[in-house]
């Protein structure tokens, strides 16, 4: 049978034959079993050209498969490539095979398969990275245990970086606020996985003043703009506030005030170029911390993975989707 690729050209994605051109180029060569829809995916099969660099170019921003040949890794073995440019200025996931050098190449921790390594993904994996991040910045500060600290707030807690964020704090003895604009639809399913309230985003979304009542010991923020503004206001003497996403918007309408007041750490997250010691930490911790069972998952086709785009565009989608290349 032939095998099938998604790509985006000027005239949109589409699925066409696949090519030995579109694995791309790297000293190691991954038969791709598996792959998951991100926002920032979302926004390539758009034909977002903050993304995607050059047209046309296969999405894709997770990979996950078994190793076919590489120099360094045994073959057969189960990995994961999560950004270092693939689906954005390279070819992506959504296609059969995939090279790339081995030291991009992260092994899948053996309590994972390929389909729930690909639900985990880029925002399952840039989860872990903020909430590693936020444990480094806080527990050098004092001896305060998770559960004596102010509530940490998730913002955009029902997107597949704020859900995964939420069940890996509250195993990790968190008390934890979910942010999410659709409470009443969502709300007992954020409760379901670890969240002890539920706030309406419409509380953070209008400028506010640049210190606040102080709410949160910590922040694990996906939205940037006001949101993040706002919640860096609320953040309590030498809380946290890990920043990894702009679904908001880029802008950060600010001021110093908590900072140099309260003591507020603001820490970037990058999942694209993450050094590969700090990737295992991150998958070393979802191995620790996630429950499997509480990820909210749906399976779609290469072909499938159009809608779903357009969904999370929309802020109508949810939870985490495998593309089963």
């Amino acid at each position: 049978m032939t095998q099938r690729t998604l790509i985006v050209t000027d005239n949109g994605p589409e699925t066409i034959d696949t090519a030995p051109e579109h694995a791309g180029e790297g000293d190691t060569l991954i038969e791709v079993s598996h792959s998951s829809v991100n926002y920032k995916d979302a926004m390539a099969l758009d034909g977002n050209r903050a993304v995607l660099r050059t047209l046309p170019t296969v999405p894709g921003i997770d990979a996950v498969g078994r190793v076919v040949s590489s120099p360094s890794l045994p073959e057969g073995t189960l990995v994961t490539v999560n950004g270092f440019g693939i689906g954005e200025h390279r070819h992506g996931g959504y296609t059969p095979q995939l090279r790339i050098d081995a030291s991009r190449i992260t092994r899948v921790p053996s309590r994972f398969d390929a389909p729930t390594a690909a639900a985990i993904g880029t925002a399952g994996y840039t989860a872990a990275l903020s909430v590693a991040a936020l444990e480094r910045a806080l527990y050098p500060l004092d001896t305060l245990e998770a559960a004596e600290r102010g509530p940490v707030l998730v913002t955009g807690a029902t997107g597949g970086v704020g859900s995964i964020a939420v069940q890996l704090l509250s195993d990790r003895g968190f008390t934890v606020h979910a942010l999410t604009g659709r409470v009443a639809e969502h709300g007992d399913w954020l409760r379901s996985l670890g969240a002890s309230e539920v706030v309406d985003r419409a509380e953070l979304s209008e400028p506010g003043k640049p210190l606040q009542k102080a709410r949160y010991g910590a922040v694990v923020d996906a939205l940037g703009g006001v949101p993040l503004a706002n919640a860096v206001s609320q953040v309590t003497w030498g809380g946290v506030v890990t920043a990894c996403g702009r679904a908001a918007g880029v802008d950060l309408p600010a001021s110093v005030v908590p900072f140099i007041l309260r003591g507020v750490q603001l820490i970037g997250v990058n999942s694209v170029d993450t050094p590969v010691a700090l990737r295992k930490v991150a998958w070393d911790l979802l191995a620790e911390s996630l429950d499997v069972d509480k990820l909210s998952v749906r399976t779609v086709s290469v072909e499938g993975a159009i809608d779903v785009g357009r969904e999370l565009l929309a802020g109508t989608g949810h939870g985490r989707t495998v593309v089963e290349i």
